[in-house]
């Protein structure tokens, strides 16, 4: 999650695919004002982990060194966790605050403004629905729509909360509109997406649920041939989502499920809502169901006071929930939660569970890839019309262009270096 993406010369996103959705919602915005842009350069940040935040500062120094002219302008989730620390780069002309970001007044440095270098505002009193634009990849194939901002839990190895705020869900009908407009402009997959968004919905009128407003997006944009949902929180997988993830076809056979444990005790002291049986559970009653389903997850090696037999059962529950797309995140404390006060775990051997359990998704997802050789799937083509995504999220190379943007159905003939080749038919 906390790779380096570069929208545009101007925008560099670091982190996950909300980051990357709500840089492009700041590109839109900047562009829309008439904004002189020329002399700014805006980095979003993450501050998921320690690592995260390493490899923002060094995007903001790279970022200074080949572009000396410009203002490098820090915002999101690390810059609001610790806005002196960026400001005191030298690199850096000023910081923005995550809700601060969507006045396009505040990128503006250098020049006489009247306003302080840091920008941001108390996130955690924030109550209004998230800021939110239809905003999309540049790839022009696949779309995210967020729905939801902020998280009202505080697992003890997470700083995002003080980042995000609390939670915030954007009304359905913004949704259903944003949704219609996108598919009007050609997208065949929408992505909803938030930070904890099976939590969606409590703040709002009426009280609706995350199934709720699945159900409004799909009954009422037809057009829209492809839904995908970002990372769930199983134990907030009522009867209504059930149902929708195994019954409605237009939903993607993938769902990234956020596990970070296989350990009970472990569990319990990230504060995490449910257990490992409660996970292999859901998994098998997804499955059961619509047996196509693709199982992700996120786990966290090395949480502190993680043993040996703890680690185990982590690497156990990647067989016994069917992973296959898994998410590996070596432990490291973050300042400000409660789980860098507990007992930690040898750094060495954080990193040698990390590239374990990396192993062991790495294996399973190879065996898995195996499987599909000789099969037709349904795969978006995307930038460059030469690869793209199955139904189940199966990476595909084609052999030969096919449209981009548009659903091919492909014949799987075989592997080539661990990747998937097809041909569309």
């Amino acid at each position: 999650m906390t790779a380096q993406d570069e929208i545009e010369p101007k925008l560099i996103s670091m982190g996950c695919r909300l980051n990357i959705a709500e840089s492009e919602a700041i590109r839109q915005n900047l562009i829309q004002s008439g904004a002189n842009t020329d002399n700014l350069i805006v980095v979003n940040s993450c501050a998921v982990t320690n690592e995260a935040v390493r490899q923002t500062r060094q995007a903001i120094r790279k970022a200074k060194r080949d572009h000396p002219d410009k203002n490098v302008v820090v915002t999101g989730c690390a810059a609001q966790v610790d806005p002196d620390m960026f400001e005191a780069m030298p690199e850096t002309a000023g910081v923005v605050g995550n809700f601060d970001k969507y006045d396009v007044a505040n990128f503006k440095f250098g020049v006489d403004t009247n306003l302080p270098d840091i920008r941001v505002s108390d996130i955690m009193q924030v109550r209004e629905t998230a800021p939110h634009m239809v905003s999309a990849f540049t790839e022009r194939s696949r779309a995210f729509v967020e729905v939801q901002n902020g998280c009202d839990h505080r697992c003890t190895f997470c700083i995002i909360p003080y980042g995000r705020g609390n939670s915030r869900s954007v009304p359905a009908g913004q949704v259903v509109d944003q949704v219609k407009a996108l598919v009007d402009k050609g997208f065949q997959e929408v992505v909803l997406t938030g930070v904890d968004v099976t939590s969606y919905g409590p703040d709002l009128p009426g009280n609706p649920s995350f199934g709720q407003l699945i159900s409004r997006v799909l009954e009422n944009v037809p057009g829209l041939a492809r839904l995908r949902l970002s990372s769930l929180d199983g134990i907030e997988v009522d009867d209504r989502l059930f149902d929708l993830l195994t019954g409605d076809k237009r939903i993607m056979p993938h769902v990234h499920l956020s596990l970070q444990s296989g350990d009970d005790m472990i569990l319990k002291r990230m504060k995490r809502r449910h257990s490992r049986q409660q996970a292999i559970e859901l998994v098998a009653r997804l499955k059961s169901v619509r047996p196509e389903i693709v199982i992700g997850a996120d786990i966290i090696a090395g949480f502190p006071t993680e043993t040996d037999d703890m680690f185990a059962n982590s690497i156990a529950i990647l067989d016994q929930c069917d992973v296959i797309h898994g998410h590996i995140f070596p432990y490291s404390p973050k300042k400000g939660t409660p789980a860098a006060n507990m007992p930690q775990v040898d750094g060495r051997k954080i990193k040698q569970r990390a590239k374990l359990l990396r192993t062991k998704v790495a294996e399973r997802a190879e065996k898995w890839k195996k499987s599909l050789v000789g099969t037709r799937q349904n795969v978006l083509v995307e930038a460059s019309g030469i690869r793209g995504y199955a139904e189940n999220f199966a990476q595909v190379k084609l052999d030969k262009l096919a449209p981009e943007g548009k659903i091919a159905g492909v014949e799987i003939s075989g592997m080539v270096g661990g990747n998937l080749m097809g041909t569309a038919v």
